[in-house]
C-alpha cells in the first residue's frame, strides 16, 4: 500500500532581488511513496489525496537523507558513562593508550556502536561509513560487534566497514592476514594509515595495501594524517600507483592533510590529477583552526568528490561529541566564510554525496519520480537556512519507512 506525504516543503527555484542578493523559493507538495520506497508522484498541495495512510509533514521542509561518510562505530564510549581522555605527547602515545583498552571495550562493542547509529539516525543520517579496528590486540572482535549493530538498523540505513589497521600494517606481521580475514567477514572497504608516520617505509605499506586490495577487489580509504611534503609525496606516490595498476575509481583519502599547506597553484594542479583517477576526499573537518583546513573548494571546483564525516566521537581520542554530520558542515562553511545563499545551499552536497535540491543553476533538480524516498525533514524554510540554523526535531525516512527514536 502506498502512502502520502502530505504538505512537504520542497525547493523549487531561485529569485534576485534589486540589490543582487539571492532567495530560494519553495512550495508545498504532497508527495507519494510506494511500499518499495520509491517516489511514485509529486503534485501540488492543493490538490486532494487520500486521507489513509497519509502523513502530514505540517510544512516542514525535505532535504536528501545525509550521509556519514567518515565514523569509527567500533570506539566511542557512548553508553558506558563520562571517561576523559588521558593526556599524551604524541600519535604514538595515544595508539598505546587505545591498545591498553581494546580488549575491555570489545566486550560493550555493540552496545555502544548502536548508541552512535542511534544518534545519528536521529540527526538524519541513513548511510554510513564506518571504519572498524582490525588488530593484533582484539583480531575480528570489534568487527563481528559492528556487524550486529548494524544488523539491527538495517531497516533505517546503508553502510560500508572498512576494515582498519589502527595500529598498522607492516608493525605486526600477522596484520595483512588479518585484514584479509576481515575482509571474507564482512568489511567491504580495506583501510590504510599513514605509510609514513606509522608504518615508516610509504613504498611498502602502499604497494601491500595495494596487493590486498587487488586480490580482493575492493575500494581502499586511506588515512592521511601526514602532514607537508611527507603526505603530499604519500598521496602522489599512491595515484602513480592507481594508474600503474588500473586501480582508477576505487581510492578515498581520508583527512588528507598533506594537501594543506601547498600553493594554491599547486593545490589546484594535484586536485586535476585526484580527479583524472575519480579519487574521493573524506574529510573531517577539524574543529582546531590551529590545523589547516585542506582546500575543500578548489578540490569541488576541480570535480573531486568531496564528503564529511564525523570521525570519532566521545573515545579515547576525544572527550566530545556531538555527532551532527550538519554541524560539522556548518563549521565548514562558517571556517570558509560562506554566507550568501548559493554559497551555503550547494555545500549541502558535502554531506548528501552531492544530492542537492536545485543545482547550480538554482533549477530544481531533487526529488524526482522514481527516486529513493529517503528524506530528513526540518523546521527550515531552505536548505541554506537549515545549514545556518542547525534545526533541531528532524525526521528521518529511509526508503519509505519513518525511523522512531526508542527513547
Amino acid at each position: 500500500m502506498t502512502m502520502w506525504l502530505r504538505n512537504v516543503r520542497l525547493e523549487t527555484g531561485e529569485a534576485t532581488y534589486e540589490d543582487g542578493s539571492i532567495k530560494t523559493t519553495a512550495d508545498l507538495f504532497h508527495i507519494q511513496v510506494t511500499e518499495e520506497g520509491v517516489v511514485q508522484a509529486i503534485i501540488a498541495a492543493s490538490s486532494d489525496v487520500p486521507e489513509i495512510n497519509a502523513f502530514d509533514m505540517k510544512g516542514k521542509l525535505a532535504l536528501p537523507a545525509f550521509k556519514e561518510m567518515h565514523n569509527h562505530l567500533d570506539k566511542t564510549y557512548l553508553s558506558i558513562g563520562w571517561k576523559a581522555c588521558r593526556p599524551v605527547k604524541n600519535l604514538s602515545e595515544r595508539l598505546d593508550v587505545e591498545a591498553t583498552e581494546l580488549e575491555n571495550l570489545a566486550e560493550t562493542v555493540t552496545q555502544r556502536a548502536s548508541a552512535m547509529i542511534e544518534l545519528h539516525l536521529q540527526y538524519g543520517v541513513n548511510h554510513i561509513r564506518t571504519h572498524v579496528n582490525v588488530d593484533p590486540f582484539i583480531k575480528l572482535k570489534n568487527l563481528e560487534g559492528v556487524k550486529k549493530a548494524l544488523a539491527i538498523y538495517e531497516p533505517y540505513i546503508t553502510y560500508e566497514i572498512v576494515a582498519f589497521p589502527q595500529h598498522g600494517l607492516l608493525a605486526h606481521p600477522e596484520m595483512p592476514d588479518l585484514l584479509r580475514q576481515a575482509l571474507r567477514s564482512g568489511a567491504t572497504i580495506l583501510g590504510a594509515l599513514d605509510p609514513a608516520g606509522i608504518d615508516r617505509d610509504i613504498e611498502h605499506s602502499l604497494q601491500m595495501t595495494m596487493d590486498i586490495a587487488q586480490e580482493f577487489q575492493v575500494d581502499v580509504d586511506m588515512h592521511l594524517h601526514d602532514r607537508g611534503q611527507v603526505g603530499y609525496y604519500t598521496m602522489d606516490k599512491w595515484l602513480d600507483m592507481v594508474k600503474e595498476q588500473n586501480f582508477k575509481g576505487r581510492t578515498a583519502f581520508s583527512h588528507a592533510f598533506g594537501l594543506s599547506k601547498l600553493s594554491p597553484a599547486v593545490q589546484q594542479q594535484f586536485a586535476k590529477k585526484m580527479s583524472e583517477y575519480d579519487v574521493e576526499i573524506m574529510s573531517t573537518i577539524p574543529i582546531s583552526l590551529n590545523h589547516q583546513l585542506i582546500p575543500i573548494d578548489i578540490l569541488r571546483a576541480e570535480g573531486v568528490k568531496v564528503a564529511l564525516g564525523c570521525d570519532g566521537f566521545y573515545d579515547c581520542w576525544s572527550p566530545y561529541f556531538s555527532g551532527d554530520i550538519l554541524e560539522k558542515l556548518y563549521n565548514f562553511c562558517e571556517y570558509t566564510g560562506k554566507s550568501n545563499e548559493r554559497a551555503l545551499r550547494q555545500s549541502l552536497g558535502l554531506v548528501t554525496q552531492g544530492i542537492t535540491p536545485l543545482n547550480t543553476n538554482g533549477e530544481q533538480v531533487w526529488p524526482v519520480v522514481g527516486g529513493e524516498a529517503s528524506f530528513v525533514f526540518v523546521e527550515a524554510s531552505s536548505s541554506a537556512e537549515a545549514i545556518a540554523r542547525l534545526p533541531k526535531n528532524r525526521q528521518l525516512m529511509h526508503k519509505g519507512k519513518f525511523y522512531i527514536p526508542n527513547n
